[in-house]
């Protein structure tokens, strides 16, 4: 019997109890890498909606977002670009701050990694409160990028952060809803 794609990724998705703190499940998707057939799988499923579409760039946000993008990236035929954590790129970058539970962070890319007009697609690992995943829009944005769509394997839709980017006129393509799992 064939499973779901749902199944698969379920399966392949350790869950963490009290991590990072108490009371949170934290849905960790190193298992997920680590399983040939569901990585195989859910990079299959992110490429699929923009097969034969042109796409000019994968944006993946730092870390997990590197892995998958870059995956992406490669079956799409697109360039690769890493948004990371302020001070990690070597050349001349564009910035943004955003909020975090208890406080501000920066992301930031490489300021000639994305040209305007360029169609990007963003990805990483999961959505949660969209926080991060607002911040990178807006960096992209910020140098001209045509965004379009935002893709996680995992969408927490408790917290809101599919709907941020939605409100910001960007598509989302989640593989996971872990409402009720």
């Amino acid at each position: 019997m064939k499973s779901t794609l749902e199944d698969t990724l379920l399966a392949a998705i350790r869950t963490i109890p009290d991590y990072p703190k108490p009371g949170i499940l934290f849905r960790d998707i190193t298992t997920l890498l680590g399983n040939a057939r569901a990585f195989r799988r859910a990079v299959d499923e992110l490429v699929h909606p923009y097969a034969g579409q042109k796409v000019d760039k994968i944006a993946g946000i730092e870390a997990r977002g590197f892995i998958l993008g870059g995956a992406v990236a490669h079956q799409l035929s697109a360039g690769f670009v890493p948004i990371r954590k302020k001070g990690k790129l070597p050349h001349e970058t564009v910035r943004v701050a955003y909020s975090l539970e208890y406080g501000l962070d920066e992301m930031e890319m490489h300021k000639d990694g994305v040209a305007p007009g360029e169609k990007v697609i963003l990805i990483d690992d999961l959505i949660a409160t969209g926080g991060t995943a607002e911040a990178a829009v807006k960096l992209l944005r910020q140098i001209g990028a045509d965004i379009i769509a935002a893709c996680f394997v995992i969408d927490l839709p408790d917290l809101g952060g599919r709907a941020k980017l939605e409100a910001l006129g960007v598509p989302v393509h989640v593989l996971i809803d872990f409402e009720g799992h």
